[in-house]
């Protein structure tokens, strides 16, 4: 047994060995000198955190939770009362776009985002709100939210 320790030991050793590099052999020219780091390609967009997965143009029509967008990179811009019903332009700045979202609302009511020539709409089931696909924007105040509700009432958000 003691034979067969020593054995296993010894093969560790020199597996150790053969899988570190101890420095290699320096023969290259230049070996020893540091490699300097290379440049990032410069890139338009900004670098998007984790779970962001659009900016601007490409978050158009885009769902805004399914991309990110929305939660801490969300703030409302605008916002409208209809009736009863809550609409809100939605603005995240990391993604560069906007939705309109409608709360307290009932089902069959509609909420619409505009934004430079891009729309998108939203439909009221059951959960009594809904929110709209992304459109691109430059800045928050490009976005306009309306609502048409099952009751006949229309309106807008206005700027803040």
């Amino acid at each position: 047994m003691f034979v067969a320790g020593l054995v296993g030991a010894l093969l560790v050793i020199a597996a150790a060995v053969l899988l570190t590099d101890l420095g290699g052999a320096g023969d290259e020219p230049g070996a020893d000198v540091a490699k300097s780091p290379t440049a990032a390609p410069a890139t338009s967009e900004p670098a998007l955190p984790a779970g962001v997965k659009c900016f601007g143009p490409d978050c158009t029509g885009q769902d805004p939770e399914s991309m990110g967008c929305g939660g801490q990179f969300a703030t409302t811009a605008s916002r409208a009362t209809v009736g009863t019903a809550l609409v809100e332009v939605r603005y995240s700045s990391t993604c560069g776009a906007a939705w309109a979202r409608i709360t307290q609302a009932t089902p069959g009511d509609k909420v619409r985002i505009s934004a430079g020539g891009e729309s998108g709409d939203g439909l009221v089931n059951a959960d009594k709100d809904a929110y709209t696909p992304m459109v691109a924007v430059a800045a928050e105040s490009e976005a306009k939210a309306c609502a048409t509700l099952t009751t006949g009432d229309e309106g807008c958000t206005t700027e803040q």
